[in-house]
C-alpha cells in the first residue's frame, strides 16, 4: 500500500500500483547496483528500492515514499529530474541511457545511466513512470570517461535534431567526446557495452520507435528524420534490431 507522510493512501499512487507488475516490482529489490523508483503522475515517489534510499539523505523507504525529488536531492539536480519526468509523462516518450551525476545533500556523487518509462493503464492513460539508474562506478569508469560520454550522448541527439541525414563518422564522434578515436572506442564500450557506431544506430532506432508509436509520420519520413539512407534500409535495420518491421511495430504500438 502506498502511503504519504500522514500514513494515508492517495489516489494517484493507487492508480500507478494497479498498473505495475508485482513480479517486476519484487525483482527490483534484488538489484544491488541499480536504483529503482516509481513515481505517480504528480511526481511523488510511490516505490523505491534500497539502492535508491542509499542515494538520499533518508534511512528508510518510509522516509522517501510520498515525497518528491526536491525533498531528497540538491536543487539543481532535483530540477533536472523533475523536468525529465514531466517530459516523459507529457509525451509518453521513454528516456533511455541518460548519463547523470547523482548526489545527495552532503553525500558523495556517483555516475549513473538512467532510463525512464511511462506507465499506462490498459486504456492508455499515463499514471506515472518507472525509472532505473545503473551505477557506473561498478564498471570502473572514471569521471573523465563519464564526462566525455555525457558530451557524446548529447551531441548525438543534437545531430539527430538538426542534421539527421548527415553521416556521423568515428572522427566526428571522437570530436564530440573530446578524445581520440581509440579512446572513444574504449570509453563507449566500457560505459554502454556498444561500439560507437552501434551507439549511434541505437539512438536512431530509439527515435524511430518513438515516431512510429506516437505519430502518424509516413515511414519514408521516419527514415529521413532518423538518419537512414532510405525507407528500405530503414526497414531492414529496424527489423534486424527489433525483430519486427516498422509497419508491424506501429500496428502493435497502436493496439497497446
Amino acid at each position: 500500500m502506498a502511503r504519504d507522510s500522514d500514513n494515508t493512501t492517495w489516489p494517484e499512487a493507487e492508480a500507478l500500483l494497479a498498473a505495475l507488475s508485482p513480479a517486476m516490482v519484487a525483482l527490483m529489490d534484488e538489484l544491488s547496483a541499480v536504483m529503482f523508483c516509481a513515481k505517480d503522475a504528480t511526481g511523488r515517489y510511490v516505490l523505491v528500492n534500497e539502492v535508491f534510499v542509499r542515494r538520499t539523505h533518508e534511512r528508510s523507504r518510509r522516509g522517501v515514499v510520498g515525497r518528491r525529488a526536491r525533498d531528497l536531492f540538491v536543487p539543481d539536480l532535483a530540477e533536472r529530474y523533475e523536468a525529465q519526468d514531466a517530459e516523459v509523462l507529457r509525451t509518453g516518450r521513454p528516456l533511455r541511457g541518460e548519463l547523470e551525476l547523482i548526489r545527495r545533500s552532503g553525500g558523495a556523487p556517483g555516475w549513473f545511466l538512467t532510463s525512464k518509462l511511462a506507465v499506462r493503464t490498459p486504456d492508455g492513460a499515463v499514471v506515472g513512470l518507472v525509472s532505473v539508474s545503473q551505477d557506473l562506478r561498478s564498471q570502473d569508469a572514471d569521471d573523465a570517461t563519464m564526462d566525455a560520454m555525457s558530451r557524446l550522448a548529447a551531441g548525438i541527439q543534437a545531430h539527430l535534431d538538426a542534421t539527421p541525414s548527415a553521416p556521423l563518422t568515428v572522427a566526428g564522434l571522437a570530436a564530440l567526446a573530446g578524445c581520440s578515436p581509440d579512446a572513444l572506442d574504449r570509453r563507449v564500450r566500457r560505459v554502454f557495452g556498444l561500439s560507437p557506431r552501434q551507439l549511434v544506430l541505437r539512438a536512431r532506432v530509439d527515435r524511430a520507435a518513438h515516431l512510429l508509436a506516437e505519430t502518424t509520420t509516413p515511414l519514408a519520413d521516419v527514415a529521413a528524420a532518423t538518419g537512414f539512407y532510405d525507407q528500405p534500409s530503414f526497414t531492414r535495420q529496424f527489423a534486424r534490431l527489433t525483430g519486427e518491421t516498422p509497419s508491424s511495430f506501429r500496428r502493435r504500438a497502436r493496439r497497446a
